[in-house]
């Protein structure tokens, strides 16, 4: 069903893998389909656009999402989780109880950001906590082949970074904030900025110099435009 990516709005970047860049937040969702299973890379801001995506990715693929990655606690990555009932969730070591902890934080940062109240209420009274931690490497076999390696990165954007590779030629790394290419990234409260450079040097290793890469925001990039915001970032941040 590849062939019907572009129809739903979504951009098809290898055999039953794509994703979809968000309204309001430009944020990435993404999908990776296997034989028995299927894994949502992100679940939105809301858990109406949950909803939404989750009536995507069935008319895609003509089936319920297995598995759920989220790249890190910020709520336009993690708020529609809760849509996807049944499905076994995953994120990097430390942020099932951040997020359990952190739920009212959570709220005040989705409003504050502009999403509408009882949007925000709803999503966070539901929030979904990570059931596995991933603390190294974490792989998922999805059946027929298709295989997601998830890779605790280590802190940069927050405190807990978590990164997606689909191996293949080329590969595909999903990258959550940690690389954005529609704005300059975004170093907030809970950014590690001297761990950034490093978390990114991660990224590179995974994905290869032919490695796409996808940003949490933003278009696909290559490894030169990984490497050159390193850089950026680490002359920003004062790092090496």
């Amino acid at each position: 069903m590849d062939a019907s990516w572009e129809e739903f709005g979504w951009e098809r970047l290898g055999h039953k893998v794509g994703r979809r860049r968000l309204p309001v937040w430009d944020a990435t969702v993404a999908l990776v389909a296997g034989t028995d299973g299927v894994l949502l890379f992100d679940t939105g801001s809301s858990l109406r656009e949950g909803v939404e995506v989750r009536a995507q990715a069935q008319s895609l693929l003509g089936r319920r999402v297995t598995h759920i990655a989220l790249s890190h606690p910020h709520f336009d990555h993690v708020l529609g989780t809760a849509a996807f009932a049944g499905a076994q969730v995953y994120g990097a070591r430390g942020m099932a109880e951040l997020l359990r902890s952190g739920a009212d934080e959570l709220h005040s940062d989705a409003v504050r950001q502009g999403l509408a109240e009882h949007d925000a209420a709803e999503s966070t009274d539901a929030l979904v906590a990570p059931h596995h931690q991933v603390s190294g490497e974490w792989t998922l076999d999805l059946g027929g082949g298709c295989e997601v390696v998830l890779v605790n990165v280590g802190a940069g954007h927050s405190g807990h970074d978590l990164a997606a590779l689909v191996p293949g030629s080329p590969s595909i790394v999903f990258c959550g904030d940690l690389v954005e290419e529609s704005g300059e990234p975004q170093a907030g409260p809970d950014a590690f900025p001297a761990r950034w450079p490093a978390a990114l040097d991660r990224l590179l290793e995974l994905g290869g110099e032919d490695g796409l890469y996808v940003p949490g925001h933003g278009a696909v990039v290559d490894a030169a435009f990984v490497r050159a915001q390193r850089d950026d970032l680490a002359v920003r941040f004062g790092v090496s």
